[in-house]
């Protein structure tokens, strides 16, 4: 099933019946990924005296009552409302669900106190002259185990602030990326990344997101796709998410 896109002056086809799911599912347990320190994902039966909401166990329905933390288990989507003293929600931030999306993979270069980083000059060689609207970071090194990562009290690899800069440059609105956060874990609460990428407070952009705990498998080669960014219609800074790719054809 292919569809032909105008955009910007420019026409694309992308197969949408080869859809790239980049998110990693919710799952109930200790194999879910996870970060900061939050608790494993739950999904219990309703119990109400002798009624119990599960098929298995002699219910009449399946109706399970889910406890999680969108920033700490499995992917997400989060808006300015993340580090904002204002109340924004995703689902008010995020409008449009559609964009011109490119796929890159980086080393994060490492640092003489043991950090990784991503830094704006792989971002600017590996992005070039191109103008996405999206941009999707794999990591290296890339194994599958990251689906079931636990990353709390790890210093995992984390962006550059001027990276986020260069992205506020180059009007990237929309920034995935398959590690916890875009910045350091242990910081002092500076999120220089954060406060970089969204212009907070001086010059807020309330369109812009980012997407945190994805995975591109290795099998799928960098370039040009067209995203899909689906998340849940929760009234809250972040929301659990479902970005999808579709590869396209100039």
């Amino acid at each position: 099933m292919f569809t032909i896109l105008n955009h910007k002056g420019k026409t694309y086809k992308a197969d949408l019946g080869q859809p790239i799911d980049i998110s990693i599912p919710l799952r109930a347990g200790t194999e879910n990924v996870s970060a900061w320190y939050v608790d494993p994902v739950k999904i219990e039966p309703v119990r109400n005296g002798d009624w119990i909401g599960e098929v298995k166990q002699g219910g009449s329905v399946n109706f399970r009552n889910i406890t999680f933390n969108p920033h700490g288990n499995g992917t997400h989507t989060e808006c300015v409302g993340h580090i904002s003293r204002e109340d924004y929600s995703i689902n008010q931030c995020l409008k449009h669900f559609f964009f011109i999306a490119e796929l890159v993979t980086i080393l994060p270069r490492e640092l003489e106190n043991g950090d990784r980083v991503v830094t704006r000059e792989q971002l600017s060689e590996a992005v070039g002259n191109k103008n996405p609207e999206a941009l999707v970071i794999r990591t290296l090194s890339n194994p599958p185990e990251k689906i079931n990562k636990h990353y709390s009290n790890s210093n995992p690899a984390y962006l550059h602030h001027e990276a986020a800069q260069w992205m506020h440059e180059k009007g990237i609105d929309h920034l995935l990326l398959d590690l916890p956060s875009v910045d350091k874990e242990v910081d002092g609460g500076k999120l220089l990344a954060h406060h970089a990428f969204w212009q907070y407070p001086h010059a807020t952009q309330l369109q812009r997101t980012i997407t945190e705990l994805i995975y591109v498998p290795n099998a799928v080669m960098d370039g040009s796709f067209l995203l899909n960014l689906q998340i849940a219609s929760f009234e809250n800074d972040a929301s659990p998410s479902k970005p999808v790719l579709y590869k396209l054809v100039v």
